[in-house]
């Protein structure tokens, strides 16, 4: 359940730092994920596939980095 009012009041995490922690979660989730259907696509000798996993792979891990990095310099007061 949320609140459209929410501002780190019940979490004690304000919501722009939730989200920044939510969105590098998600982007490190998805190249774990992805992994997977690479090595899957690979067993099945499907290399344009593999290869579309393995781009959507390394832009998940660009937003990872990113994230961490934003969220890194918000967190220290940068």
């Amino acid at each position: 359940m949320t609140s459209a009012t929410e501002t780190g009041g019940v979490t004690g995490t304000q919501d722009k730092d939730y989200n920044l922690i939510w969105y590098v979660e998600a982007c490190l989730n998805n190249a774990l994920r992805l992994e997977t259907y690479i090595e899957d696509a690979e067993r099945g000798k499907d290399t344009e596939v593999a290869d579309l996993f393995r781009k959507a792979q390394a832009d998940s891990r660009k937003g990872a980095e990113l994230g961490k990095a934003l969220l890194r310099s918000r967190l220290s007061g940068g």
